[in-house]
């Protein structure tokens, strides 16, 4: 049982992990990236310090090169002369300066074979993070894009819902109070006796209620005829 409750803690322990590593991915990915940026950048320098030094060791052959040569010249004219002790001395300084050369000719081999292989593992490395870097841009705009489906597709999406609704319940209420309105109109216009009587006088029920140009002129022609018999 004991060792259950340790597999539980253990496997709980790392989901927990493992969840907080999925939350943060882009996070994570992102200082992965710089550190593989800082990698590149410092095998760069040393990829330019085994230069310097491969032609500071270039640089000294040649000066052993030359000594050699030059030695050589004297010995030369020293065993002309007869002085074979200091041709012998001279032969031995040249036999040390010629192992110098050896070394440094490994060394300069060295230094090439270093710089060749630094330079392939930065190409391959850049090329790899150019693809890293490609692939986080891509990465971080669809987890962009679905942070903004998800908010989109929660509060947002209901927002817009809950305003359509609400839009859609005041027009109908406006339209509720405008029909009420006019029925409220209405029934008030029924409701007065002067118009009703009006209704009466239009439809030619009795004599009209308003004066008429017609009826006007009707009245005063008859008046000036009833002046004109008078007189």
């Amino acid at each position: 049982m004991f060792k259950s409750f340790i597999a539980l803690f253990r496997g709980t322990t790392h989901e927990a992990a493992q969840s907080v590593v999925d939350q943060n991915a882009m996070i994570i990915l992102r200082q992965q990236i710089r550190d593989c940026a800082e990698a590149i950048s410092k095998a760069r320098k040393s990829i330019a310090i085994a230069i310097s030094q491969n032609e500071q060791e270039a640089a000294q052959y040649e000066k052993i090169e030359e000594r050699i040569a030059d030695l050589e010249k004297r010995t030369v004219s020293a065993l002309e002369q007869g002085k074979d002790e200091l041709a012998k001395e001279a032969a031995e300084t040249i036999a040390i300066l010629e192992a110098e050369r050896e070394a440094s000719l490994e060394a300069q081999s060295t230094f090439k074979t270093e710089i060749d292989r630094l330079n392939k593992i930065v190409r391959t490395s850049e090329a790899r993070l150019r693809d890293l870097q490609r692939g986080q841009r891509i990465a971080d705009a669809t987890d962009k894009t679905q942070r903004l489906r998800q908010t989109s597709q929660g509060s947002h999406l209901s927002a817009l819902q809950d305003a359509e609704n609400t839009l859609e319940r005041l027009r109908s209420r406006q339209k509720q109070m405008d029909a009420t309105a006019n029925a409220m109109e209405e029934m008030v216009f029924n409701s007065d006796p002067s118009t009703i009587s009006e209704k009466l006088a239009a439809a030619g029920c009795g004599a009209p209620l308003k004066s008429s140009a017609d009826a006007v002129l009707e009245r005063l022609s008859k008046q000036t005829k009833k002046n004109k018999s008078k007189d």
